[in-house]
C-alpha cells in the first residue's frame, strides 16, 4: 500500500520506499516466527546467542550494538538467558566494571540444534528472489544501514 501523503515527488518516493521496506521486513519476520525455528527462544534471545556463538565472548555493550537493542533491553535478555543456563557473565580481572558474556555448552548445544533449520527457513523465504536480486538487496540494505552522514536534502 503506498503512502497517502500528497507532497513533492522526493518525499512520496521516500515514504513509499520506507513503507515497502518496513512491510517486507515485518512480513518476513512474522513468517519466520510462525515457523517456530528458533523455539524455545525469543527473537532477541536468539540474536544474542547467535552472536555469541559465532563471534565468541562479548561485553554487554558489544552485544547490544551487535543485535541493535538498547542496553536496558539487552540486560533483561541476558538475565533470562543466564537463568536458563545458556550464557554466563564474567567480570574482567583488570577492570571489574567490565562484564563479558559467554555462551555456555548448553547454549552452544541449543544453537547447534536450531540454527540449521532457521537458516533453511530463511533460504526458503528468500528464494522468491533470484541470486542476483538477493545480492542487490543485500548491497542496498548495507548501503542504507551504513549511511552515517545525513544526506543533504535536495528538492528536485
Amino acid at each position: 500500500m503506498p503512502t497517502h501523503f500528497r507532497g513533492d515527488a522526493i518525499s512520496v518516493r521516500a515514504l513509499n520506499t520506507f513503507i515497502k521496506l518496513t512491510r517486507a521486513t515485518e512480513t518476513l519476520l512474522n513468517r519466520l516466527n510462525q515457523r517456530r525455528t528458533i523455539h524455545p527462544l525469543s527473537p532477541s534471545q536468539f540474536a544474542v546467542l547467535e552472536a555469541l556463538y559465532h563471534l565468541g565472548p562479548l561485553t554487554q555493550g558489544q552485544v547490544s550494538a551487535k543485535v541493535l537493542k538498547s542496553t536496558g533491553n539487552i540486560t533483561l535478555v541476558i538475565d533470562n538467558l543466564e537463568k536458563r543456563g545458556f550464557v554466563r557473565r564474567a567480570r574482567e580481572n583488570d577492570d571489574r566494571r567490565m562484564v563479558t558474556i559467554h555462551i555456555t555448552e548448553t547454549g552452544k548445544s541449543l544453537i547447534d540444534q536450531i540454527f540449521p533449520a532457521h537458516v533453511r527457513a530463511i533460504c526458503e523465504e528468500l528464494s522468491v528472489l533470484s541470486d542476483e536480486e538477493q545480492e542487490l538487496l543485500s548491497r542496498l540494505c548495507l548501503k542504507l544501514g551504513k549511511s552515517q552522514e545525513k544526506p543533504e536534502f535536495k528538492q528536485r
